[in-house]
Order: structure tokens, then sequence, then C-alpha cells
């Protein structure tokens, strides 16, 4: 009975006589004859054609077993799961996931995506890490790591009454009409909650989306991040408003990943979160403001060339 030649089995660093022992035992395993060994070398045959490609397939799911196994020897988390605040950009976590995939193809991501409800995940173990703004009341049993910064806008639609308010807008003014929220209270940190105006009409929306659809339709004013209203700024479906209370510039939140300090990320969990470090959310088109009214002398002055100018141009001539 021919086997194999010796120049495949040395390609292995085996044996000719372990190889071709190695194969008779596969046969008999399987069942079916895999070579033919009637001529100077073995052949496959039909059947052993028709097996190849799973055989291929089995060997590298091997290969990937072993790859994976010596990554978990060394610390790779076989699941990341992440909860994250829906402030947080999407395009910049969208982008950080597509990495992380290609970094790390045998580490499952998993993720939920929470408005302001993401420290109980993370403090509970269910989650690894978490996204969350600097808004929350973070336990000391978590780390905290400064992510990006967000700007946060006050907004409402162009059909709803506040729209024709100019300038700073006192709280009584606003506390007469529905605030949309999408942030609990009890997700907040004391100092925070202290500080923000109690409106006593608020609707609250645990979707942003569904935030957005209700300030859109005029029932209420509301606070959104720039990155998600720049379209709706830019076509005049929701305009900015300013309260008597905000700081200069508008309100700025810091994005935080949070993580139980007796459990850092792995390594799969710290190139996460160093991956959304380096990331910003992404600059707007254009300055979003409320355009200011130019009076009728202005416009004329902008129109008509300066008395200076016109004898300047007199006295070249002479």
């Amino acid at each position: 009975m021919r086997v194999a030649s010796r120049r495949p089995a040395a390609a292995y660093g085996r044996a000719q006589s372990v190889v071709s022992q190695s194969l008779a035992n596969l046969e008999g395993q399987l069942g079916v004859k895999l070579f033919d060994r009637s001529g100077h070398l073995p052949v496959l045959t039909d059947q052993g054609r028709a097996l190849l490609a799973n055989a291929r397939a089995v060997a590298g799911d091997v290969d990937l077993l072993k790859a994976r196994a010596k990554n978990l020897a060394g610390g790779l988390e076989p699941e990341l799961s992440v909860a994250v605040d829906v402030m947080f950009p999407d395009a910049t976590f969208t982008h950080a996931v597509a990495a992380f995939q290609k970094e790390f193809p045998a580490t499952l991501l998993r993720f939920v995506v929470e408005s302001s409800a993401v420290i109980e995940p993370v403090l509970d173990g269910r989650c690894a890490i978490g996204v969350v703004g600097s808004w929350a009341l973070i336990p000391p049993q978590l780390t905290h790591e400064v992510l990006l910064s967000v700007r946060v806008s006050m907004v409402v639609s162009p059909k709803h009454p506040l729209a024709s308010r100019r300038g700073r807008i006192p709280i009584p003014v606003l506390a007469e009409h529905i605030q949309i929220s999408h942030i609990d209270p009890n997700d907040m940190t004391g100092l925070l909650v202290a500080s923000r105006p109690k409106y006593p009409k608020i609707w609250r929306l645990s979707h942003l989306g569904a935030k957005l659809a209700f300030l859109r339709a005029g029932l209420g004013f509301g606070s959104m991040p720039m990155h998600t209203i720049e379209a709706e700024l830019a076509s005049g479906a929701l305009i900015e408003i300013t309260s008597d209370h905000a700081p200069p510039g508008g309100h700025v939140i810091d994005m935080v990943a949070i993580y139980r300090t007796d459990s850092p990320p792995g390594p799969a969990g710290r190139w996460f979160i160093d991956r959304l470090k380096q990331a910003q959310a992404p600059p707007l088109k254009r300055e979003l403001s409320r355009p200011q009214p130019v009076s009728v002398a202005a416009k004329v002055a902008r129109r008509r060339p300066s008395i200076r100018l016109l004898a300047s141009k007199a006295k070249q001539r002479r």
C-alpha cells in the first residue's frame, strides 16, 4: 500500500509513517476511503474531494480555537458588554464598534443603549463598561475616565410660543410651558439636581428620537445634544433658545467611561475605552446661533460707500 511521499510528511515536521497512520485512522473513523493509493502518489478519491471543504473548515476552526484560547490565557475577554447613554454621538460609537470587531474578532461585543440609566448595569456586573454623561451620580466603587465633550442646546419648534422670544428667557416664563426631558432625576448628582431649574410641567421620554419628534411637533421645549439636531437647526425645523440660567456658550457635558474599580477592563475593554477617547463629537458645519436683527440704518451704511473713501478717490483724480 502506497502512502504519502516523504516530502509532504517532512513539510509538516512529521515522519512518513506517522502521517500514513494518521490518514488511515481518519479513514477508519469516517468510514470512507479518502485517498487512492494505487498510483505513484496518493490522490483524493471522490469521497475525499467531497469532504475536502469540510476538512479545511474544521482545520480553520481548530486554528481559531487555539488562537482564542491563547488570547484568553493572556487575559483577553471572551465577551465585552457596554452600556451607552443615548447622548453619546452615534457616529463616534459606531466607528469604534467597527474598529473593535476588526481588532478583536474573537471577543463578542454586546451593548445596550440607555437613557441615563447606565450606572446600575455596570454596578451589578451586567456590563463591564458604561458610557454616561457628567450629570450622573457615580458611586465611589466605580472608576471614571473622561472620553469627550458634547454641547447641549435648548430648542423649540418655530411654531412654539417660546420661539418668538428674544434674548435670555426667564425661568418663570419657561415654567409656563412643557419641558420635554429624557433624563431621570434619580440618575443625576445631587449638586446638578439642586442647580437645575424645577419646571412644574415635565414630560419624560426615555427615547431620544421620540423626544426629538415631540420638539419638532411644538409640544414643548427641551435640551438636545447638538450633533443630533444639526439638520433640524439648518432647515429651521428647530431654533435655539437661551434661558437666563444657561452659562455663556451653552451647556457642555463630559461623556465619561465607567467601570468597577475592583474589576477593571481587560485588553479588549481597555482598547475600546482608548478608542473612544481618540474621537471627539462631530464638529458643527456652521455656527448654529440665532441671527441677530440688523437695523435699516446699518443696511444702508453697508451699501453706501464711506465719505472718507469718496474723498480719497476725488483727491486721486486731481
